[in-house]
């Protein structure tokens, strides 16, 4: 299994359960390093999804009880196994990537840390168990995906701002 994008690269690659080996591996580093819970860490993302085409990066969800001052030591554990907060700015989320090597060109694992048990933790953990039980949503959403991204000069923004309106329609079925 080879992870890892550059920057504003879009690739997807076929779906593997590797892809959960590396996710429990990383939980249980920052479990150690920063001293969370365990329920309090998840995976989500497309690597997430059964038979999902996705971008081969790992994304992990993490939990904190207040996103507007997160404890110091969570964010020296998440250093420590080699996440690096970025300047990504998006309402009650800070994000934190891991890069394949020194040169921080190759991002290899996101992490988005949040409020625990709040609207956006539900909303993330909702969409990826909804696309899990519910095949014709994830056939849907995986032929979405791939068109877009085989589009000429797709950018990541670009292929995020194209799948934003299928990932909100998967959020409101939650609010039923």
């Amino acid at each position: 299994m080879k992870l890892g994008l550059k920057r504003d690269e879009v690739k997807l690659v076929p779906y593997t359960s590797e892809w959960n080996r590396e996710f429990l591996t990383v939980k249980q580093e920052v479990i150690n390093s920063a001293h969370l819970e365990g329920n309090r860490i998840e995976h989500i993302g497309s690597t997430a999804i059964m038979d999902m085409d996705a971008k081969p990066i790992i994304d992990l969800l993490i939990g904190v009880d207040d996103i507007t001052s997160v404890d110091a030591s969570i964010i020296k554990g998440l250093q420590t196994v080699g996440f690096l907060r970025l300047r990504v700015e998006r309402p009650g989320e800070i994000v934190f990537a891991k890069f394949q090597d020194e040169a921080y060109e190759v991002k290899t694992h996101y992490i988005h840390l949040v409020d625990y048990d709040k609207e956006l933790w539900s909303n993330l953990i909702f969409f990826r168990d909804y696309l899990n039980a519910n095949e014709s949503a994830r056939e849907e959403y995986k032929k979405l995906k791939i068109a877009y991204a085989e589009r000429e000069n797709m950018k990541i923004t670009e292929y995020t701002d194209l799948k934003e309106p299928f990932v909100k329609s998967i959020y409101e079925k939650r609010k039923r």
